[in-house]
């Protein structure tokens, strides 16, 4: 199974535009920069999931990932369980560890909720 990305591998940019026509079981990966950090997604039926481990680890490493998990709930945010395709994409886009045998993914719109509810958590840079 290889990485289907439009662009050369490693060097998608930021802010580029996914706009083909996935099928059924096909997305792909990009990068994109949200509060300075480059998170890796995959785009899935026209929407841009986040790998969770990803964006725990990078963009709230300061805050305990009970928290984390607290905010969720009171957002109502839900995370989806990514399929073994996808999990070897991030794998491959470095978004996920290699040892990672399951990945969760939410959406950009959840993802720019919880920054916005996080804000006055974190310390200030």
């Amino acid at each position: 199974m290889f990485l289907t990305c439009e662009g050369t591998f490693g060097i998608v940019p930021a802010t580029m535009d996914y706009s083909g026509e996935a099928g059924p079981g096909e997305f792909h990966a990009g990068y994109q920069e949200i509060e300075g950090i480059n998170l890796g997604y995959l785009q899935i039926n026209g929407t841009q999931m986040f790998a969770l481990a990803q964006v725990l680890s990078d963009l709230f490493k300061d805050i305990p990932r009970t928290t984390i998990s607290k905010k969720m709930e009171t957002l109502k945010i839900k995370s989806r369980r990514c399929d073994l395709q996808e999990l070897r994409t991030l794998k491959a886009i470095h978004s996920v560890p290699t040892r990672a045998v399951k990945c969760s993914l939410i959406s950009k719109a959840d993802l720019e909720a919880l920054c916005t509810s996080c804000k006055s958590l974190s310390p200030r840079r």
